[in-house]
């Protein structure tokens, strides 16, 4: 007998849950069908929550001997790898119970079911051998780590993000094939550990969707730190060598470099869940890229199913954001709205130390869509906490309308940069002036004055005015 549900939520990770939640406060009657990581998916898992963990404890260890306060002297007694590793696992441990399986519990409409989901029509899925009928679907899947064709790689050997959090033995030499947000925070992460770390990126920058500036000063912070990287890299192949990984690549000068290491990272992109669905025989339709084509409210090819999160073709791939598509997704299937997400107000950070963060249009991208652009760029040599802190390596950039003032995006390089940005969001989302920012009266001292203090340079020289303005 076929089981049937109001809504099937096929995934266990942030998007799939966020739709569970709001299922159930809509009191339909819920699958959620969980296969692969554990319940909470990467988020919680294998992405956000245990990696900032080690990017913590790899900044405490840092900030232990480059503080740059006179008069104090830290040493460094001990760094025991292995122990940061179980701290970080037993963390994700308990907030896997606390945040999801205690979450699910209290939920009376969603029932939890273990297994691979495959469609078989457009209204029924088969699961362990059993079918299971639903009026609606969201498809919540999310993506696995990307895995290039270079000759060699799969033979010698790699980690992911996940087995790169769990080792138990700290490598002495690290290459990551990949930057982004993932390559540069473990990166950093295993440097400050101690492990001699090669970035070796397929572009021109480490992190091409912000400021070029800010990325040209993250690079050369990181390369100061003594991780070396690499730009414009073909990797032309991978071998083992005496117990090594050796790695070839090419960066477009006349003879090739070959580098030596204990472990390889890929850092090259994630690819979409979907081959396992069944998608094609019902009619959803996949882009090149394997991710689910959907409508600005999240419905897919088909009337019936949604999708959320890094499954879909979305404009960002975020926690934050697959929570809110879940939600979302879940509402329009079954109430028959068409809310949707403005992506021009979604921030993103890069949680290196400094952190790089952002919200709304670069200097470029304004002017492609406009055709004109107003923009400042303010160093944190100018905030006065920044220099109390000795944390005036950063820069803050931010563009408005030429003609309204209407700010429409900013871009920060520093340290808690993905906490200040939650005010830009704001800002942007609620397309405010810099008129408006200028008559605000941010707290002194704090870094969140560079916010006003960059507004300010539209309209005079900043280091010409006192603490006070």
């Amino acid at each position: 007998m076929t089981r049937h549900f109001d809504l099937a939520v096929i995934g266990g990770g942030a998007a799939a849950f966020a739709a569970a939640i709001r299922a159930n406060d809509l009191n339909a009657k819920t699958a959620i069908i969980n296969h692969g990581l554990p319940l909470g998916g990467t988020c919680v898992n294998v992405g956000c929550v245990p990696s900032k963990t080690l990017l913590w404890a790899g900044e405490v260890l840092h900030l232990a001997t480059h503080h740059g306060i006179p008069g104090i002297t830290l040493d460094v007694a001990s760094f025991d790898f292995a122990s940061v590793v179980r701290h970080e696992l037993s963390l994700v441990q308990k907030l896997r119970a606390e945040k999801y399986e205690r979450v699910l519990s209290a939920l009376s409409q969603v029932t939890l079911i273990d297994g691979r989901a495959r469609f078989v029509s457009p209204a029924d899925i088969e699961i362990n051998g059993d079918r299971f009928s639903a009026d609606k679907f969201v498809i919540a899947v999310g993506s696995t780590a990307a895995i290039p064709s270079i000759p060699g790689l799969r033979e010698t050997g790699f980690l992911t993000h996940i087995e790169a959090l769990e080792v138990a033995e700290q490598p002495r030499e690290l290459v990551v094939i990949g930057a982004g947000p993932l390559g540069l925070e473990f990166a950093q992460m295993y440097a400050r550990f101690g492990t001699r770390v090669t970035i070796l990126q397929r572009g021109h920058s480490i992190f091409p969707r912000t400021e070029p500036a800010l990325t040209a000063k993250l690079t050369e912070l990181l390369r100061h730190e003594g991780i070396a990287i690499e730009t414009n890299v073909t990797v032309r192949n991978v071998r083992a060598q005496d117990g090594h990984k050796v790695v070839s690549y090419s960066t477009g000068r006349p003879h090739g470099v070959e580098i030596r290491a204990d472990a390889i990272l890929l850092a090259a992109g994630k690819t979409p869940n979907t081959k396992a669905l069944g998608l094609e025989a019902i009619g959803v339709e996949v882009d090149d890229e394997q991710a689910i084509r959907v409508s600005p409210d999240l419905r897919t090819t088909h009337p019936h199913i949604y999708a959320a999160g890094d499954v879909a073709d979305l404009p960002k791939r975020l926690e934050m954001t697959a929570g809110k598509e879940g939600s979302l997704a879940a509402e329009n299937a079954l109430t028959g709205s068409t809310k949707s997400i403005d992506y021009d107000a979604v921030p993103y950070t890069v949680f290196t130390d400094p952190a790089l963060a952002g919200v709304g249009f670069t200097e470029n991208e304004q002017m492609k869509r406009l055709g004109v652009c107003a923009c400042r760029t303010v160093s944190f040599e100018d905030v006065p906490k920044a220099r109390i802190l000795n944390r005036t390596e950063g820069l803050i950039k931010m563009t408005i309308h030429p003609e309204t003032g209407q700010i429409m995006g900013v871009h920060i390089l520093a340290s808690h940069a993905g906490e200040l940005v939650a005010q830009a969001v704001m800002l942007v989302r609620n397309r405010n002036t810099i008129d408006d920012v200028l008559e605000s009266l941010p707290m002194f001292p704090t870094l969140s004055e560079s916010i006003k203090l960059v507004a300010l340079a539209f309209t005079r020289d900043i280091s010409k005015v006192s603490c006070c303005v």
